[in-house]
């Protein structure tokens, strides 16, 4: 594999990495209804088992103690 002869300089290394940043996570309402969570993260199941308004097969209901 071929190696670099000579260190690259910072302010090329800066210019490449301008595009590495991190956004922060969707956030939206949840509509289920009777749900226990107001805000949900987009394209993830809500606490509650539900995705797309659908119950999730096998999802297992909280044990309360």
């Amino acid at each position: 594999m071929p190696n670099p002869k000579r260190r690259h300089s910072h302010a090329r290394t800066a210019k490449r990495r301008t595009h590495d940043v991190t956004s922060l996570p969707e956030i939206e309402v949840n509509r289920v209804q009777g749900s226990s969570e107001p805000l949900k993260l987009r394209h993830h199941a809500s606490p509650d088992g539900y995705y797309k308004g659908r119950r999730l097969p096998g999802f297992r209901d909280k044990k309360e103690s």
